[in-house]
């Protein structure tokens, strides 16, 4: 499901993907907050379309103003145990891990999913990119369906 909404022209590119994070104290007044706070906060999406024509507007978050898109929710790829790594599975992530320097963290605390949730595998694809895990962990890489926005 396509939603017009305001991002940063910085951001503004086909094919970003960006967790919306929700209201900054710095919306308050703004005119355009009902075009830009539209979104689910904490879900995962990816800039579909750049709306042509339409004019920067000012905005006190975003130094270079904001401009319409089209965004759609994207998944989420994360690492999960491999036992339980089937696609149309539910899952919920292993758990935090401490390892910033490892080459899956990003996958193991992935932007747009909680590990409170339990959420639905699109597809398993295959190895994670770390060799060992450091904290033992037998991990499959998956992508989590989008989830609606």
């Amino acid at each position: 499901m396509t939603t017009v909404t305001l991002i940063g022209t910085r951001l503004a590119d086909t094919g970003r993907e960006f967790v919306y994070q929700g209201e900054s104290p710095d919306c308050e007044g703004c005119p355009y907050r009902s075009q830009c706070l539209n979104l689910s906060e904490g879900t995962r999406y990816r800039v579909t379309g750049i709306r042509e024509n339409a004019q920067t507007l000012d905005c006190a978050v975003h130094d270079a103003g904001v401009r319409a898109v089209e965004v759609e929710p994207a998944p989420v790829p994360a690492n999960v145990l491999s036992k339980q790594a089937y696609a149309g599975g539910r899952v919920s992530l292993a758990g935090p891990c401490p390892h910033t320097e490892c080459p899956s963290h990003g996958y193991c605390v992935p932007d747009g999913a909680d590990f409170d949730d339990e959420r639905v595998i699109d597809q398993v694809l295959g190895e994670p990119p770390h060799d060992v895990c450091a904290l033992d962990r037998d991990l499959t890489l998956v992508e989590f369906r989008a989830e609606d926005g």
